[in-house]
């Protein structure tokens, strides 16, 4: 009965007498927006409409996106394009002056990239642009500084050559064994300090993202990140997004709006040819940072997933797994492949875009992520 009412559509006509709660009224009215249009006589008309509302049009593509598989979505957005005319919305400048641009929308465009008209995606590509550049002014700098700091700290060397090269607090720990009480002072016989700076990579990372539907914003956020991050040259970054096939987006690393263009948000999810792809990118295990963005629901086999996430670890990869990276904490995710990756010592957390810099310095020094993670992050 709950199927016949969402196919009737309501009203005295449908012959059901099923009231829909919650999720499945508002399943109702999405449907409504786009397949209740034509008026026909003899036929009941839900209320709805997606009228010429911009701020409509973006809430009503979140809708969809929640409420039906990425199949559907697909075919809900061309349909809408065609019969509401939302490629003309989309065109107008009204909908940029209606919306605020920020990752929700973003991700919405993004979505919407394979069924886009060439205008249409101008357009769009101007507003990821503007999204794309004030994310970079606000977390930017803040990455640089944190990973930069990290990668110094963890260098080094009991021949500091100047002054300022010295790690005091750790010189002094190192020699209270030759403190002199008589003359109050500790005598340092072994200095600690950082080494210089190497111009040459440090560290390996690999951002490995799961671009299903619900990750949208996760995906915005890893892009920008991962441009910085390729930008510095003591670093050696790729990435890679993923859902039942594996694509590598490095060479785009130089300009994220491109990258944003080259996901493909929805369909299916093989975690597992995800991470078997981003193992043959890693040529320095103990000098690698594997970071995978994923809600761990696997459409490929588990165990083998499983195996080789255990794989990495033990070659001495710092292996990472955030369930999202956005300001909304956890989506929903598969419980029981999060806790089998705690067992092997991997946490599953969320992680906020504010405190990525500070996660990727841990990651850097080697810290345990999973005390970070109890202290920063959102489980």
């Amino acid at each position: 009965m709950r199927r016949w009412r969402l196919v009737l559509g309501g009203g005295d006509a449908d012959g059901t007498g099923c009231a829909l709660p919650g999720a499945d009224a508002q399943m109702d009215a999405a449907l409504a927006a786009v397949y209740d249009q034509d008026g026909r006589e003899g036929q009941s008309r839900r209320e709805g409409g997606l009228g010429a509302s911009a701020p409509r049009v973006a809430r009503w593509l979140g809708d969809i996106r929640t409420y039906f598989p990425s199949t559907v979505v697909q075919v809900m957005q061309k349909d809408a394009i065609e019969r509401l005319n939302l490629t003309r919305l989309l065109l107008e400048p009204e909908m940029l002056e209606a919306v605020e641009p920020d990752v929700h929308l973003v991700g919405t465009l993004l979505a919407l990239n394979r069924v886009m008209p060439a205008q249409a995606r101008e357009s769009a590509r101007a507003v990821v642009r503007k999204v794309v550049q004030e994310l970079e002014r606000r977390l930017a700098d803040r990455t640089r500084a944190a990973v930069t700091g990290a990668l110094d700290r963890s260098a080094r060397t009991h021949r500091p050559r100047r002054v300022a090269d010295i790690d005091w607090d750790r010189t002094i720990r190192a020699n209270l064994k030759n403190y002199l009480p008589e003359r109050n002072t500790v005598v340092p016989s072994r200095l600690v300090g950082y080494a210089r700076r190497q111009r040459s990579v440090q560290r390996e990372v690999v951002l490995c993202i799961d671009q299903s539907g619900s990750m949208a914003a996760s995906v915005v956020y890893s892009s920008v990140f991962g441009a910085v991050l390729a930008s510095m040259r003591s670093l050696k970054t790729s990435l890679v997004v993923f859902d039942t096939a594996v694509v590598d987006l490095t060479e785009q690393l130089h300009d994220p709006v491109e990258l944003l263009f080259g996901t493909q948000l929805g369909g299916g999810t093989d975690i597992n040819r995800a991470i078997a792809y981003s193992q043959s990118l890693i040529t320095r295990p103990a000098d690698s940072i594997f970071v995978l963005i994923s809600d761990l629901y696997e459409g490929g086999v588990r165990e083998e997933m499983l195996r080789r996430v255990a794989a990495m670890t033990q070659a001495g990869v710092q292996v990472i797994v955030l369930l999202a990276l956005s300001d909304e904490g956890a989506p929903f995710y598969d419980h029981e492949n999060a806790a089998a990756l705690a067992a092997m010592g991997v946490p599953a957390f969320a992680c906020t875009p504010d405190a990525f810099p500070d996660l990727m310095a841990a990651a850097v020094e080697r810290r345990d992520i999973a005390r970070w993670a109890e202290r920063h992050a959102g489980a």
